[in-house]
């Protein structure tokens, strides 16, 4: 018997407070002309109060189990929660186990991954793993970030670019023919760490030497590298990946890269001679949401008939690492 994975259904959340880019020349030397050109940002979503990375997870996998209720996939049916969040605001617990505390899923183990942008497609493969294996049939995956939190809103290089939001998606076991996730691949280079860092500050044990090191609890960026770094890297792995899944980049329905930056975006289309009709993009209203940005992408894709379903589709990553991931997968009628 052959075990194959089928994409339930996803749904997301987003901070509820919008940031403008004629907000931001309140607090920085910059204009809406000079974000836009650079980004293609208009606006962000920015959390405040008490709202963190896990509360919009929650929200997003609330939603995403009430979705999935319609398709006799029920709270205890979840048997492993996989939470991508590269900068939880709390080191533990992890985010995976408070969003199983908060949903009832009293059934799931739970574990978080740290691969930054390129989270969600880690966890989409981790998932598609563990389902192949036959140890889970039912596995959440929640892509959280709130990655203003940790922006130095000085830096206009750097917090022009980030909102906050969360993604949720549920891939289960199925008997069928057709494998929901046609092909999955990973990257990563950690020879280029330094081009995406978000550091922590410790403290040495009082009886050894004290650290001399002043760490800026801040995301620092290298942003040439990193597009040096995306267009080297993502296209041919993204052709190598149609070519292995014997997939013809024309039979592809719709690309959604990772919500970066719009010119990053454009270039890899381009390179990969996908026609703009079939490129989703929605950084000009949300910014970079991280790890969140391809499920929110998907799912307000879906509702507002941006994509049509069914639809083979494929997804591109890249994140501090450095990372990547790209996916392609079919998304049927009633995700």
């Amino acid at each position: 018997m052959t075990i194959n994975t089928k994409i339930i259904t996803l749904d997301f959340e987003v901070a509820k407070n919008v940031i403008t880019n004629n907000d931001l020349t309140k607090i920085l030397d910059t204009s809406d002309e000079w974000i836009t050109t650079r980004t293609g940002i208009k606006e962000r979503r920015v959390i405040d109060g008490d709202d963190t990375s896990t509360t919009l997870g929650i929200k997003a996998a609330k939603k995403t189990l009430k979705r999935a209720e319609k398709r006799n996939v029920k709270v205890d049916d979840i048997d492993l929660i996989i939470a991508a969040a590269s900068a939880p605001e709390d080191v533990y617990p992890s985010v995976s186990c408070l969003i199983q505390a908060a949903i009832g899923a009293k059934k799931a183990a739970c574990f978080d991954i740290k691969a930054a942008c390129s989270g969600f497609i880690y966890a989409m493969e981790t998932a598609r793993a563990f389902i192949k294996s036959g140890l889970y049939k039912n596995i959440l995956i929640v892509a959280t970030d709130a990655t203003t939190k940790f922006t130095d809103w000085t830096d206009r290089s750097v917090c022009v670019l980030f909102g906050d939001g969360a993604g949720a998606m549920i891939i289960s076991a199925t008997e069928n023919e057709q494998d929901d996730i046609i092909g999955i691949n990973l990257i990563s280079d950690g020879d280029c760490g330094d081009y995406i860092t978000l550091k922590t500050q410790g403290k040495n044990c009082p009886l050894l030497n004290e650290m001399t090191d002043h760490v800026k609890p801040f995301i620092e960026m290298k942003g040439k590298d990193v597009y040096k770094f995306v267009m080297h890297t993502i296209p041919p792995k993204l052709e190598e990946l149609l070519e292995t899944t014997k997939t013809d980049v024309k039979d592809i329905d719709y690309f959604i890269p990772h919500q970066s930056n719009q010119r990053m975006i454009d270039a890899l289309a381009d390179r990969l001679t996908i026609d703009n009709s079939k490129v989703i993009s929605n950084i000009e209203y949300y910014g970079n949401m991280s790890a969140a940005s391809i499920p929110v992408a998907i799912r307000e894709s879906i509702d507002n008939g941006k994509i049509k379903l069914p639809a083979k589709v494929m997804l591109s990553a890249f994140g501090a690492g450095m990372t990547g991931a790209n996916a392609i997968i079919t998304l049927d009628k009633e995700v």
